[in-house]
């Protein structure tokens, strides 16, 4: 995190990791738009990543096919995790093939640019040093990694965390750190004693995934429990999506 910009967002430079927890997308041609949600919670509207997403790139390029979509959601909500952006992206890749490939993928990392700051990650490989507000993405070398994310059992507002950031209290020697973890605990200080209690665990590292509230752990630790959600990296390759083979997740991501 760096300074606070004129238009309100914020200057930051940021690694960002790909991992293989997924949500699902089916997109498919229909006789009518639909659109539904295996979570009963997450709005169908507007207001909608994947919906604003189709609208954005049907007036872009004069695409009117009627579809059908139907989000499988398996990505925790507000936690940082980056599932709405992660699919709104999906969405643009999928219809992209759909209408011939009209874009190329820098096309399409512009135009996730206008819905949000973390939609162009997805159009790196999956390993990528973000800067700007997030929308300047360089794709770095495919890395490997495993470990464990844990989510508690409430949740934090990304405007509100970056609205009670403080600049001055950013500190600029520690090159292992999210700087909006003071912010997230100052908004929910139990946040904080989360984090206690997983540094109890003994991992390598434990800092806080995005605008929080979920925290990613590396490094070996005693026998954890079903709360933990176990990790890998995941990558794609320059002409294709996210995919992997896990029982748990499925074939394919679009």
């Amino acid at each position: 995190m760096l300074s606070k910009r004129a238009d309100g967002y914020h200057e930051i430079e940021t690694l960002l990791q790909a991992i293989d927890l997924f949500d699902t997308l089916l997109i498919e041609p229909h006789s009518k738009d639909l659109f539904s949600c295996s979570d009963p919670r997450l709005p169908l509207d507007e207001t909608n990543l994947v919906i604003r997403a189709l609208s954005l790139f049907r007036k872009r390029y004069s695409f009117d096919m009627p579809l059908r979509i139907h989000l499988e959601k398996r990505i925790p909500m507000e936690a940082g995790l980056g599932g709405g952006s992660g699919n709104a992206a999906t969405l643009l890749w999928g219809i992209n093939l759909l209408a011939g490939r009209v874009a190329t993928s820098l096309e399409l990392s512009a135009l996730g640019a206008e819905l949000g700051s973390d939609v162009p990650f997805f159009f790196s490989t999956g390993t990528a040093y973000c800067s700007g507000r997030g929308e300047h993405v360089a794709s770095l070398a495919a890395m490997r990694g495993e470990g464990w994310l844990a989510i508690p059992p409430f949740r934090l507002s990304t405007r509100q965390v970056y609205e009670t950031l403080r600049i001055d209290a950013l500190d600029m020697q520690n090159v292992w750190r999210n700087d909006l973890e003071s912010a997230a605990f100052s908004l929910a200080p139990k946040l904080s004693l989360f984090k206690d209690w997983l540094n109890g665990f003994r991992f390598d590292r434990v800092a806080m995934t995005g605008s929080g509230s979920a925290f990613f752990c590396f490094g070996p630790s005693r026998r954890l429990d079903s709360s933990f959600i176990p990790f890998r990296f995941a990558q794609r390759s320059p002409e294709g999506w996210y995919t992997q083979n896990d029982s748990r997740i499925g074939e394919k991501h679009f």
